[in-house]
């Protein structure tokens, strides 16, 4: 049986930060299609330089070893672009793990148009049977719901996996709230010096998620904290 790891206390003297509910403009489509596009790139550029790809393809390479398997058939969810599970997928071919991934998101503008293996549809009801697939995975996405709304979703995540739902997301935190200001500079895109500080400010504590998920029918579930600020929860089916 897979143990729970030890609850992590964050140190940090902000972390008692308010929760604050913010829609966000890519979220809602809210955007020209070029304007949707650039900050696209802009979250493919955060995940990239800020730890986003690195927390996915650590969790996953932790799923596979705990596991004993060599090949992992992942469904990305909020997908997006695709960029952290297919960064992951391309880090874990290096080292002779294979995965397959299928990109799910609820609008089409946010796919890739070049990839077979995308799927429009609902988060909170997945298009696909039990156990279809090994992990079910989001970055960057749990923070967009409440806390019952996530749970919803987290119950849905484990019906379709067969190993664990992972969870890559922010932390929430002054700190962190200021270091993103000071990186807007960086980024082009008006959406994205808008979602920037409202993902942030809508951001659970690690905390905040372990209490979240301990009323779900789990194995186990293991937080870790990871570069910039980056959560990394694996849900154990």
């Amino acid at each position: 049986m897979m143990r729970s790891a030890r609850p992590l206390r964050l140190h940090f003297p902000d972390c008692n930060m308010q929760r604050k509910i913010m829609a966000e403009l890519l979220d809602n489509d809210l955007g020209t299609a070029a304007e949707i596009a650039d900050s696209l790139v802009d979250l493919r550029r955060i995940n990239g330089w800020f730890g986003g790809t690195r927390t996915t393809s650590t969790l996953l390479r932790r799923v596979a070893r705990a596991t004993g398997v060599r090949q992992l058939s992942v469904l990305e969810v909020g997908a997006g672009g695709g960029n952290v599970p297919l960064g992951a997928q391309r880090t874990l071919a290096r080292e002779g793990f294979t995965l397959d991934v299928i990109l799910l998101d609820r609008l089409a503008s946010h796919l890739p148009v070049e990839s077979t293996a995308s799927v429009v549809g609902d988060a909170l009801r997945l298009p696909f049977s039990d156990d279809a697939f090994d992990v079910v995975s989001c970055s960057l996405f749990a923070h967009h719901f409440e806390p019952d709304v996530l749970r919803l979703f987290a119950h849905e995540a484990l019906r379709v996996c067969r190993r664990a739902v992972l969870v890559n997301d922010l932390i929430r935190s002054r700190m962190h709230l200021a270091l993103v200001y000071l990186g807007l500079p960086l980024f082009p895109s008006r959406i994205t010096w808008h979602d920037a500080p409202a993902s942030v400010r809508q951001a659970y504590t690690v905390d905040e998620m372990r209490e979240l998920l301990s009323p779900l029918p789990l194995r186990g579930v293991d937080i870790t904290t990871h570069y910039l600020y980056r959560m990394g929860v694996l849900a154990w089916k």
